[in-house]
């Protein structure tokens, strides 16, 4: 049985690693390296493998990847596109082949395939007669976007596959990148012109993917090796995977010409190194090497676990680092408020590009280092991306190095910054008036899950801003058809149809109200929660941290958050003049029986059809019961949806009362929750 200390770190390894996941393959801005993510993921797996207890269907470990975006049209996998395991060392290698003789009962010496493993975006490519229909993105692997006119801008994707013999229905999988040269063209010719500069070559190719405007594709010279295939309907492939590969260069695919089939293990090492030592040479991005077993009836024979092919591994190459000294640390302020500080270093070479920036990510980290403004420190770049600082070289301390403190205000509002014990990022309090959270808080203000405004987009949310139309969600509802309609791609029946829908959106509800605000760590669940408990605004807006800790969910951490959020008053303003403009809510009625199921604990398990099982725990939380992770003789009921498991069978064992979601339901209908 799993101690709380290690359900809990479990449980916070699973959040930290959805957020990344999420900023990595949904909105292309990741914050910390693969080398950083492989470690938690890592982590994970090691406690969830000791611990199995504690194993959950929607844990990172158990599903392939993150949630796609909104902006294109939904893709269903027929096939997913799986994503690969790790190995770090050779070690890791021999355990990976180990595995695979094991599994296949051999031990004849197994065969190969290798090849570089690209920094790019994996796409999916659908023709049917020999036609491209479809070109989409991975995704989460099971859902990704249709991204077709993009792709075909793509020179090296075949709008019609050459030669005969393809099957009727065949979907080709590959990475599309940006090469090292046109990267820095663009970056050249963006710089020269005041525009956008691109981090790394995988963020430039990712949003030039989704760009809603394939011309604006077409310019980034976007280019793609295929690396395999998915569906294969009514026709026949060579049974080797690098056969495969040929077979598809025949029909007018780019394949990458380092591909080589070896044998044995050892032999992949040789080609490990090999790249390594070659890998500034090529003019793409590159963070290792991909291995695969090259017989396909292996492959199949060697099947996928729930996330990862066992046929196929990455062998990541290590970090490159240099020394260098850190000059001084500035405070970003991220669009969600979150406060960074960034090393300001002495220009130093490593991996062959020049590095005087580098994220220190948190004040944490800056204690785990123990660095000082002035320290000699290590710099590495993992993963070709973002360049950090990974120890200090103390013997070189001087007595002028001086300690980095976190600013009390932030830097671009100078509101409180709150850095809760216990917690890693802090973070700048005014959320509705940043200017570094200006977008993003407007954004989150109209989405769907809170004001719902019809029609009003990233983009256009962005273009309001840069055009000093809004500086707040308040802001919103004092725009006129006449400056509308002088926008961009805004015509006057588009600027009547926003006047409108923002008209519209003043009709909401108390839960979406509090949720469009956007305080910190306050979801749709805990929103509902806030409304439920107080049932009016202003009892929830006056209320101090030990009035908010009374609310199911809702902890000191949160408590905090939600408290220093309306203490500031430049959020209240902006709150006051949102109810001014006529935003109204139907009244709720603040619930007194909190306590129906105080001193019960339940066990939520399997899937439930008409909830998630986040908002059945809210509700149960709501009416006063402890929701527990795990089944014991002091359970008091355990609630089995489809696919319910261990936890349902062990239930049954110590006689604890079972009852299926109906019955959940019916007791929410009866309180009203």
């Amino acid at each position: 049985m799993a101690s709380k200390s290690i359900s809990k770190e479990v449980d916070d390894l699973r959040a930290e690693i959805n957020h990344h996941n999420y900023l990595y393959h949904s909105l292309d801005a990741p914050v910390i390296t693969d080398a950083e993510f492989d470690k938690l993921f890592q982590r994970l797996k090691d406690l969830e493998a000791r611990h199995p207890e504690l194993v959950t269907p929607d844990s990172p470990t158990q599903r392939v990847g993150s949630a796609p975006l909104s902006a294109f049209d939904e893709v269903q996998h027929e096939q997913p596109m799986l994503s690969l395991d790790n190995a770090f060392n050779e070690d890791d290698l021999f355990d990976f082949e180990r595995r695979i003789k094991t599994r296949l009962e051999t031990a004849e010496p197994i065969e190969y395939t290798c090849e570089p493993k690209i920094d790019g975006v994996a796409v999916s490519l659908l023709y049917e007669q020999g036609r491209l229909v479809r070109g989409a993105t991975r995704g989460d692997g099971t859902t990704g976007e249709n991204i077709t006119q993009n792709i075909r801008t793509i020179e090296s994707v075949p709008l019609r596959l050459l030669g005969e013999g393809y099957p009727d229905r065949l979907e080709v999988r590959g990475e599309v990148y940006i090469a090292r040269s046109v990267f820095r063209q663009i970056n050249e010719e963006a710089d020269s012109v005041g525009g956008k500069i691109f981090a790394n070559p995988r963020n430039a190719a990712a949003g030039s993917l989704r760009q809603l405007d394939s011309k604006l594709t077409a310019k980034r010279k976007l280019t793609m090796f295929c690396y395999g295939v998915g569906v294969v309907d009514d026709g026949k492939l060579p049974d080797r995977q690098y056969e495969v590969l040929q077979q598809l260069q025949n029909w007018g695919f780019r394949i990458n010409p380092d591909i080589e089939v070896v044998t044995g293990v050892e032999r992949c090492v040789d080609y490990y190194r090999r790249m390594l030592g070659s890998r500034h040479e090529l003019d793409y991005e590159v963070d290792g090497i991909v291995i695969k077993v090259d017989r396909l009836d292996f492959q199949r024979e060697l099947g996928v676990l729930t996330r990862t092919p066992r046929w196929a591994v990455a062998y990541k190459f290590p970090a490159e680092q240099g020394v260098t000294i850190l000059k001084d640390v500035e405070f970003q302020v991220g669009r969600t408020g979150a406060i960074t500080p960034v090393a300001r270093l002495e220009p130093v070479k490593v991996g062959g590009v020049t590095i005087s920036n580098a994220t220190l990510h948190n004040m944490d980290e800056v204690e785990r280092l123990g660095v000082l403004i002035g320290d000699t420190v290590v710099i590495e770049r993992a993963g070709d991306v973002i360049p950090k600082i990974v120890s200090v070289v103390t013997e070189k301390r001087s007595k002028q190095a001086r300690k980095i403190e976190l600013p009390a205000r932030c830097p671009s509002c100078e509101s409180e910054i709150v850095h809760t014990e216990g917690e890693v990022i802090a973070r700048c309090s005014g959320g509705l008036v940043c200017p570094a959270q200006r977008k993003e808080s407007i954004r989150h203000f109209a989405s769907r899950s809170a004001m719902d405004v019809e029609g009003l987009g990233e983009k256009l949310v962005y273009q309001l801003v840069d055009q000093q139309l809004i500086n707040n969600p308040a802001d919103l509802y004092s725009l006129t058809e006449e400056q509308l309609s002088g926008l961009e791609r805004m015509g006057a029946k588009s600027a009547e149809n926003l006047t409108e829908a923002l008209e519209r959106s003043k009709e909401t509800t108390l839960p979406k109200f509090i949720y469009a605000l956007g305080i910190s760590e306050v979801g749709e669940t805990t929103a509902r929660s806030l409304a439920t408990y107080f049932g009016d605004f202003d009892s929830l807006r006056h209320a101090d941290q030990d009035t908010l800790q009374k609310v199911p969910d809702v902890g000191p951490v949160v408590a905090e958050k939600i408290a220093v959020f309306f203490h500031q008053q430049d959020n209240q303003h902006v709150i006051d003049s949102l109810l001014q403009a006529g935003i109204r809510w139907p009244e709720e009625t603040a619930r007194t029986d909190h306590d129906v199921l105080a001193g019960q604990t339940w066990v939520l398990t399997g899937s439930l059809s008409s909830l998630t099982r986040d908002e059945a725990k809210a509700k149960l939380q709501l009416m006063g019961a402890k929701v527990a992770g795990s089944v014991s003789s002091k359970t008091t009921c355990v609630v089995a949806g489809d696919a319910a498991g261990s936890k349902l069978e062990k239930a049954r064992e110590l006689g604890v009362t079972l009852w299926g979601e109906d019955e959940l339901l019916a007791l929410f209908d009866e309180y009203g929750v």
